[in-house]
């Protein structure tokens, strides 16, 4: 559930030599644990762990290297935070492994048309699901990316998907929806998104967006080396507004903060 009406934190930690944003940085689990319990203790009520990027020309990681990257933190935190824990991968294997280990979301990034085993890994072990519009592949998704009504085809890929979890046995209460803002987006179709992104509301799902420290953000900016820590809490507030379920940031305090400053203009302490 939403604490009053507000959207859950998705707190970011990729354990990658090669995210866009912090690639390198929780390569070591002792790092990555203790990060995770900050962004936990900073209010995300979830934390995304993640083995292989999936930022713009990223090459593919093989199963066992993503297992050694994950498996290693999800077993530490599981038990040690009340925050939920959601493992982001594309491979039915490595989440089934990381459920076995603690996990409870799987967060896919090709709504599980990357391994045709995922649903059936999410229904039979019950958990909750993410999937996410992806145009092409990492490697490829910003090769030109075009579309007639943005908003429109993205909607009707996520009703798909939606339907096709429903149909090898997962409850719509437990699929989550991504528009997958910056993955085979341009800028304007990013802000399209953002824009309108009540209308995902329509597809009976909650809602999720990743927009946390994208290149758009910096091109709002007109400088694509500022820090996008304000522009994501910017943004972030105008998703509360418009009712979105779930955030997926890597600076969970300040947009924790500047939600928590909206909330209490809008509604009252």
């Amino acid at each position: 559930m939403k604490p009053n009406g507000l959207p859950l934190l998705m707190g970011v930690v990729n354990v990658t030599p090669d995210s866009f944003s912090d690639g390198g940085r929780f390569v070591d689990p002792d790092r990555a644990v203790a990060h995770a319990v900050s962004l936990a203790q900073a209010g995300a009520a979830i934390l995304d762990i993640g083995g292989e990027s999936t930022r713009p020309g990223a090459e593919p990681v093989d199963e066992a290297e993503e297992l050694r990257r994950v498996l290693p933190v999800i077993e530490r935190l599981a038990g040690h935070t009340q925050a939920a824990i959601s493992i982001d991968t594309s491979k039915a294997n490595v989440a089934r492994r990381a459920l076995a280990a603690g996990a409870s979301i799987v967060n896919d990034v090709t709504a599980a048309t990357g391994d045709p085993a995922m649903l059936g890994v999410v229904a039979e072990t019950g958990c909750e699901v993410c999937l996410m519009h992806l145009r092409g592949t990492p490697r490829t998704m910003q090769d030109d990316p075009r579309y007639g009504d943005v908003v429109a085809e993205v909607k009707q890929f996520l009703s798909d998907r939606r339907d096709a979890a429903e149909a090898a046995g997962v409850p719509r209460s437990k699929i989550w929806l991504d528009p997958g803002v910056g993955f085979g987006k341009t800028f304007e179709h990013n802000l399209e998104l953002l824009r309108r992104i009540a209308d995902f509301r329509d597809l009976g799902c909650r809602v999720l967006v990743g927009h946390s420290r994208k290149r758009f953000l910096g091109q709002i900016l007109g400088d694509p080396d500022a820090d996008r820590t304000a522009a994501t809490a910017g943004a972030a507030v105008w998703l509360a507004s418009q009712g979105v379920d779930a955030i997926r940031v890597h600076d969970v305090r300040p947009v924790a903060d500047a939600i928590r400053a909206y909330q209490a203009i809008a509604q009252g302490p």
